[in-house]
């Protein structure tokens, strides 16, 4: 029995030295419910948000956007502009490095702004004042217009969107086809090894990242690492996601289910954080390729059948963290403009209807896309049914994990053939500031966002807007924006909402931007 008992104590001594090892181990690892699955790896490739915050913690910017919304330099020391604002000339700041250990250079800036500029709506925009580069060495380049583009700092720094910079060797790869190397230099570096979807996806710090040396603000500012290991772990339930934050299996909850703030709020080791404080606003975008959405009639009853109070009292359920907002921009922002036409943000199925005969719609069924996986987005398309089915439509409601949505969404086929004609979608208010920035107000076609809005109108007053040099100016230019978007129904807006993160206690700081971002955090015992 001694040898036995021997071995025990051994073995219990081993166990428990292992796991002190782990304990403090785990000490140094954050671990994150994310919004939603991660499958799309290339944030260039796809608009979800989801693989924009993987973009942010493995690539790096030129500018970025503080708490303000002021545009700041991130990976640019120096610019400047000749007096005729068509050259700029950018030197980028010492110590940036890829991942790799290669130095960056003027050459992946250049490829990087080139492969951005195809897909990004405001990147579409710029490409159309854009003449050529220059290279000044390896640390300066030169962008040349052929007419002034004002604004060119918030393209190159806005947080939805981003231009993230890669290596020229990747940013070669066409933009219709997605990367398969996430060598980057920003704070985290991606470990492909140990990357699972619909599981999870694992970052360790970058040790040899040159933080700016200004605080962290937004996405400018020093991205500094205190954690050694970051988690994101995909959990589908939104109950079981909640089960594992109070168990400290994990650490947050990027976008808790609209019905558990009360209870968050009442439980003593977790806090709540708005990650990205500006919140965010509601849309049900249209296929404007094929029937029945391909006529402008057809979209405007849609719009006059939804409302936005029952689709946030649904979808977001909470009080206090939802508003009715009439205007296409965020309400509260610059632009804010009540002036809104036909469009009211209250269901007039009545009027709908009316407008559906004289189309001469004929009950075809309209294929509107369901994400059951994604809790933020999972109700709002139950509201929208109802709503559009009382003036008259026929919807088929077609359920399905948000990934297949994001790849499904990029098909340009009728609904008949794996198409769709529409579905429900998030933005950050942050990015529908303008009608440059927002994705919904892109109408150029096959160039274009999802949806494929081809309206060169509209494209004009963009234009206008970006080379209007007064506030005055700018001002009316958004407003005809406005009018113009709910004019030809570039989408419904269902109104605004903040869904901040559930944190335990024992995690500090946090950067609250235009995005989930994940530096400047302290994880405690």
């Amino acid at each position: 029995m001694k040898p036995i008992r021997l071995v025990t104590r051994l073995l219990t001594a081993g166990l428990l030295f292992a796991s002190s090892i782990t304990a403090v181990a785990q000490n140094n690892v954050l671990r994150v419910v994310p919004q939603a699955n991660l499958t799309v790896l290339d944030p260039i490739w796809t608009s979800a948000y989801v693989t924009r915050d993987h973009g942010y913690l493995i690539y790096d910017t030129l500018f970025g956007t503080d708490a303000k919304g002021t545009i700041k330099p991130q990976m640019v020391d120096k610019w400047s502009t000749s007096a005729d604002q068509l050259v700029w000339t950018f030197t980028l700041r010492p110590g940036l490095a890829f991942h790799d250990g290669k130095p960056v250079t003027s050459e992946d800036v250049m490829a990087s702004i080139l492969r951005w500029s195809t897909r990004d709506a405001t990147g579409v925009l710029w490409r159309s004042f854009f003449s050529k580069f220059e290279v000044v060495d390896d640390k300066t380049f030169r962008i040349v217009y052929s007419k002034p583009f004002g604004l060119t700092l918030e393209a190159f720094g806005k947080s939805s969107g981003p231009c993230f910079i890669m290596p020229k060797r990747v940013a070669d790869t066409p933009a219709s086809e997605q990367i398969k190397d996430y060598t980057g230099s920003g704070p985290f570096i991606f470990k492909s090894d140990e990357y699972k979807p619909g599981e999870r996806a694992v970052y360790v710090r970058n040790a040899k990242y040159v933080p700016r040396k200004e605080p962290a603000n937004g996405t400018t500012g020093g991205k500094n690492v205190y954690v050694d290991r970051l988690e994101l772990v995909i959990i589908r339930d939104p109950q079981t996601q909640l089960n594992a934050l109070r168990a400290g299996e994990v650490d947050m909850i990027e976008q808790p289910a609209g019905e558990q703030y009360a209870t968050l709020r009442a439980m003593p080791d977790i806090r709540l954080l708005d990650m990205v404080p500006s919140g965010a606003m509601y849309t049900l975008r249209f296929n404007f390729l094929n029937p029945p959405f391909s006529d402008v009639r057809v979209r405007r009853a849609a719009m006059l059948a939804l409302g936005q109070e029952q689709v946030l009292r649904t979808q977001v359920a909470t009080p206090g963290l939802f508003q009715f907002c009439r205007s296409l921009y965020p309400c509260g922002t610059q632009y804010e403009n009540s002036n809104t036409g036909i469009f009211t943000g209250v269901a007039n199925p009545i009027a709908a209807h009316k407008l559906l005969e004289e189309a001469g719609y004929k009950g075809q069924p309209v294929v509107l896309m369901r994400p059951t996986d994604f809790a933020a987005l999972s109700k709002a398309p139950l509201v929208v049914k109802q709503q559009l089915e009382a003036a008259g439509f026929t919807v088929d409601l077609q359920n399905m994990d948000w990934q297949t949505l994001l790849a499904r969404r990029a098909k340009r086929q009728p609904a008949a053939q794996g198409g769709w004609d529409a579905f429900i979608t998030f933005s950050a208010s942050a990015d529908n500031i303008n009608p440059v920035t927002m994705a919904m107000m892109n109408a150029a076609g096959a160039r274009g966002w999802f949806g494929w809005d081809d309206d060169p109108t509209l494209e004009g007053i963009k234009r206008d807007f970006a080379v209007a040099t007064s506030d005055a100016d700018r001002q009316k230019f958004a407003e005809l924006a406005q009018q113009r978007a709910i004019e030809t129904v570039t989408h419904v807006n269902l109104g605004q909402f903040e869904q901040p993160a559930a944190i335990r206690a024992n995690i500090t700081g946090g950067v609250p931007a235009g995005a989930n971002v994940f530096w400047g955090i302290h994880k405690g015992s």
